[in-house]
């Protein structure tokens, strides 16, 4: 068997209010991560994201020619604070004539709890009463993907919850929005069960491009790669501005029919 050559991959995430860089390293059979930025406050990721990529590389001495590719969190999410992250992506894979890695961005986070026994629900606020959400479990060291990622009603996910009857550990931004009515709801229905419900502790519990890059490592060795020019993010819906424009059109429509 042919020695696996090492790889380095640079991460970016910027699809919610976190923004977060990584340097992450594999050699053979063993990862490393080199160095992680990450700040949760008030400025926007057009401020932060650069700033915070410069002071990796200069706290690494890292030459940017080194990295096989650049990692991003492609989506669901911000609209805006994607856009900034496949904007800083695809250039520095064009300049840098690099290959990108889409990363899920519910993926990524499900991510966080690696080795969990628990089935893994992943919650970004969407607004309207919606989530950005899926449903993970870990196989051994693989992520399995159990329910597909989508925006749905924050009882869609909590029906499909309650029919596994299975322990589950929600994460993200939209924990603190909906917890008491997750609770409230899964509770009468998995307690009954005798399963539980968890939440994951701060460390674990928003965006990290460390875990985008770990998920680029294994991505990449399975050929799942693009060009920059390829690269889109992936919104899973129209943005608020589309979906008004749209209601507005479709209303236009009815009054001259």
């Amino acid at each position: 068997m042919s020695e696996k050559k090492q790889l380095r991959v640079l991460a970016l995430d910027s699809s919610g209010l976190v923004a977060s860089v990584a340097l992450v390293e594999e050699d053979g059979l063993e990862s490393s991560l080199r160095a992680e930025y990450t700040i949760n406050h008030k400025k926007t990721h057009s401020q932060t994201l650069l700033p915070m990529l410069d002071e990796i590389v200069q706290m690494t001495e890292l030459d940017l020619n080194s990295v096989d590719a650049i990692a991003v969190a492609a989506g669901p999410g911000s609209f805006t604070g994607l856009r900034i992250g496949s904007a800083t992506a695809k250039g520095l894979g064009f300049a840098l004539e690099k290959p990108l890695v889409a990363v899920p961005t519910l993926d990524a986070l499900a991510y966080n709890l690696y080795g969990t026994e628990k089935i893994i629900c992943p919650l970004m606020d969407a607004r309207r009463n919606q989530v950005y959400t899926g449903i993970y479990e870990f196989q051994g060291k693989r992520l399995n993907c159990l329910e597909p990622p989508a925006a749905l009603d924050i009882m869609e996910i909590a029906e499909k919850l309650c029919a596994r009857k299975r322990d589950v550990i929600f994460l993200g931004d939209g924990v603190p929005v909906y917890h008491y009515r997750l609770t409230e709801v899964l509770m009468a229905e998995l307690y009954a069960a005798g399963k539980k419900i968890d939440y994951a502790p701060a460390h674990l519990n928003r965006q990290r491009a460390a875990a985008v890059g770990t998920l680029a490592l294994q991505y990449i060795r399975e050929g799942k790669i693009q060009t920059a020019a390829e690269h889109r993010p992936d919104y899973l819906r129209l943005s608020q501005a589309e979906r008004e424009r749209a209601e507005k059109e479709q209303e236009q429509k009815e009054n001259h029919a």
